[in-house]
This record gives structure tokens, sequence and C-alpha cells, in this order.
């Protein structure tokens, strides 16, 4: 099916042939599944080839869902059936059949993504023809997510020193922005649904973070009792008390246990501007103003009320409670060089496979073993992969002479830095940006001895925050089919 607009042809049938069209049309969802809300973008995308990968030029919002509060069976279970027929009254009211959405990212944030059957959700919602990623966002990675949905990496680049705030239902992602880049996250457990009530004011649930808060507080509250309206002005305060304490870099507690759910910040210096995003920052900049049974509105005023103090600006963010999730899913292909190494083959095709790019030092002689698998190892636990479930593809952009000893190094370090993904069974992916997949794959198997199946592959363009689908060898070539699935950030397209 084509349709033309604007003196243009796009094409978005899903048996067009990529390699043989300068421009491509994807429909894509972006379903964010929260501790405290639930809802679902669908865009428009289009890519413009540029040498042998396809690039975005534009995104288009096509439909927004209603909000829903997410939907629990019990005080610790997702009500996945309630959640599955919200989500198919979406796509019927954007007009949208599922089959005729090319891609998606389904993510589990905040609280959420630690309930009991988070990956059942994941896994049934994903489960469409394979065309959508499902991603258990931690914290770190929400983190970033959020800096880079908020428009905060972007709005860094020159306006100084960033900081996004980005408080949800369950927990409190920040994260410091320089130069384009986030320089740092942290994540607490600070949110407005730690309690929830009904429309009586009626307590339903308790998270065991407003527990220590209420115990500090020399207070009691119970599912069934009613919440006191000046009780859950104090909590807003002290939660946003100590929300402010993880921005300024400390290690804020709450009833004598930590609140923190990754390392303090460590990056100091001056912040210019703040941004604040997440479900509570519809009511921080006066975008919402009824209640949810919650402590929206409270820990809202609380928070702003103590940035202006700490001084720096106050400015809106590019997107507010959609800022993780705006981004939803690319579609682009490439294609491997010939020099690869698969074994066995029948490892392959491989689906949803996220990417990392570690920062590795090739000006050292030989290449350091230790500092490749320290530098994995970092990037790993920084985007939440060390548990993933699955291969986690590494994509390195090789320099230098590939000498016996550099690959030595190179290839040690790998295996050392992955041998947690390894030890649960999994393949070592490997991407390159060189030709050299397949004497990495050689120098594993027959050099280094190693059991594990190895996927070695190059001539690629990757980056951070993809998801790859490695297809099966190509007859006559040699080579695979790579489908790159991005996440993409609003601050990062530029609509032509």
């Amino acid at each position: 099916m084509s349709n033309s607009q604007g003196g243009r042809i796009f094409f978005s049938n899903r048996g067009r042939k990529l390699s043989e069209e300068d421009q491509i049309s994807v429909l894509t969802v972006g379903v964010d599944v929260g501790s405290s809300t639930s809802h679902l973008v669908f865009s428009r995308i289009v890519m413009e080839r540029m040498d042998s990968r396809y690039v975005v030029a534009s995104r288009e919002t096509l439909f927004e869902s209603a909000i829903l509060l997410t939907p629990y069976a019990d005080g610790e279970t997702i009500d996945a059936a309630a959640l599955g027929e919200f989500i198919e009254s979406q796509y019927r009211q954007a007009g949208f059949d599922p089959d005729r959405v090319d891609t998606g990212a389904l993510i589990l944030t905040g609280v959420a993504a630690g309930r009991s059957n988070a990956r059942r959700i994941g896994e049934l919602f994903a489960r469409q023809a394979g065309k959508m990623v499902a991603v258990s966002a931690g914290d770190s990675l929400e983190a970033v997510m959020a800096a880079h949905g908020s428009g905060a990496v972007a709005r860094s680049v020159q306006n100084g020193a960033v900081m996004n705030i980005d408080v949800g239902g369950g927990t409190s992602k920040i994260a410091l922005c320089i130069d384009g880049q986030v320089a740092g996250r942290t994540a607490v457990d600070v949110g407005a649904r730690l309690i929830s009530t009904d429309p009586n004011g009626r307590i339903v649930r308790i998270e065991d973070a407003a527990r220590l808060f209420v115990r500090e507080l020399g207070l009691r509250a119970e599912v069934g009792e009613i919440l006191d309206p000046a009780m859950a002005r104090a909590l807003a305060q002290v939660m946003a008390e100590r929300l402010m304490s993880a921005v300024r870099g400390g290690a804020p507690e709450a009833g004598g246990a930590s609140l923190m759910r990754l390392e303090p910040l460590t990056t100091s210096g001056r912040v210019d501007c703040v941004t604040v995003s997440g479900g509570v920052s519809e009511y921080f900049y006066g975008g919402e103003s009824a209640t949810f049974g919650d402590l929206g509105p409270a820990l809202a005023l609380a928070l702003r009320e103590r940035i202006e103090r700490w001084g720096p600006r106050v400015e809106s963010p590019a997107q507010r409670i959609r800022a993780t999730v705006i981004g939803a899913s690319q579609y682009t292909t490439q294609v491997s060089g010939s020099t690869i190494y698969v074994s066995p083959i029948e490892i392959l095709p491989l689906r949803n496979v996220p990417v990392i790019a570690p920062s590795l030092d090739f000006d050292s002689e030989p290449i350091d073993r230790v500092a490749v698998c320290r530098e994995i190892q970092r990037v790993l636990k920084r985007q939440d992969l060390t548990q993933a479930g699955g291969p986690v593809a590494i994509y390195v952009k090789w320099r230098g002479p590939v000498t016996f000893a550099r690959l030595d190094g190179f290839c040690k370090g790998v295996v050392d830095g992955a041998a947690e993904i390894l030890r649960q069974g999994h393949p070592i992916v490997l991407a390159c940006d060189g030709d050299v997949g397949g004497l990495t794959g050689i120098h594993f198997h027959e050099e280094m001895g190693i059991s594990y199946p190895v996927v070695s592959i190059d001539s690629l363009e990757l980056r951070e925050f993809d998801f790859i689908d490695v297809g099966q060898i190509l007859d006559m070539s040699g080579a695979v089919s790579v489908v790159i699935k991005s996440l993409i950030f609003p601050a990062e397209v530029t609509p032509k």
C-alpha cells in the first residue's frame, strides 16, 4: 500500500523491499505500563536512506491515548486482563488494526517493572508477530529515557547543565545532562502513588517506601483507613525534601532505611536549568487539576517550592507524562558484511537483542583486557542488562590494526565483561562497524577455545537503545540481514 503526500510517495506495506526505496514511512506504537499510569502513543515515522542506513527524517504523533490508572488485581499484581482491554480499546479509537502497525515498544517502568507478573505482561503484549520490543526499563535506563524524552539532553547542548526530574507513581528518576550527554543519573523511592486511595479517601494500597515515611512521621496508615488530608500534606512535604536531597547528591533515608535505588549523583557543579517530567509534572506545570486518589498535587506543590528556593531556572519539558514512551520505535534495516562468523548456524535468527556501545580504548598496545571487561560491565549495569534474560549485542567501533595480541586482549575482555550473561546460557553477540567480524569470531572459538555460541557481525552502524533482529545467513552472499529498532526521542527528530 502506498499513498502520496506532499509530492512524495511513502510505502507502508509489509512486503516492501527497503533496499529499493530512498524513503519509507513506518507506523509505530509506544506502550508505557507504569506503576501509576499506562498509556499509548501512535506515531508515523519517515526515514530516508543515508548511505546504507535509514535515518529518521521526521516523526508525527497520530494518536495519544487516554491516561489509564494502572489497574491492579490485588496489591502486588497488575490486572493483565483489564490492561489488555484498555490497550485494545485504544487501538480501536486510534483506528489502527494491530496488523497495520509496523513496530513498537512496550516499556514497563517504575515499580510496575518489579511486579510479580511484569514479565508475563511484557511477553503478552510483545508477542504480536514479534513486532514489539519489550523493555523492562530499570531505574538507570528509565532515567536516561526520560532525560531524552523530556528534551533535557538536547536542551543541555546550548543551555548549560540541565537536570531532569522524572516523578512518577512509585519512583523518581534524576538525570543531569551536560553538553548533550547524560552525565549522571540516580533514582529514589519517592512517588505520588506510594499511597493511593479510593474516591472516599480510603487507603487501597500502601507501598513499602510509604510505610517508611509514615513510620518516620510517627503516624498510622493502613489499608482500609481514611487518609487524613493533613497526613497527605505531611507525607508530600517529607518526600519532596528527600527528593531534593538526592537532587543535590545526597543519599536520603526514611524511617532508618535507604530510599536510594541507584548510587547517588557524583557529578558536581552548577545546575543551570531544571525540567520536571512524569505524571507529577502535569500538576507541577498546571496541566492537570483533577485528583486521582494519590499525593500528586501535594507532591508537585512541595517540589516546586523547593526547586524555586534552590535557584536554577525552571523550564517546561518537551514532553511531560509521556516523556519516557513518546519515542516508541523505528524500523531500519542494514546488511552485515560477508566476513562474519556465526557458530552454530542454528543460533540464528535472534530477535529483540538490546545493544550496548561501550567506550573502549583502542590506542593501547596491546588492548587492555581488564579495561575492556570493566567498561562492558559498567555499561551493562547502567542499562540494567546484567540480568537481561537474553543475549546482549556489544557494539564496537574498531580502530587500529587487527593483530593477534590486540584481538586476544579484546576478545578476552569481552568474555570477562559478559561473563554473567554467558553463564545464563546466552551467546556472545558482537557487532562492529569495521570489517573484523570474522576474525573476532574465529579468535573466540579457535584461539580461546570457548564453548559458547558466537554471532560476530560487522559493517554496521548501531547505538545505545537500539534493539536488533539478526536474520539467517543470506544465500549466496554469506551475510545476514539486521533489523534495527531504535527508541526515538522527540528532541532528536527535526521535522522537515
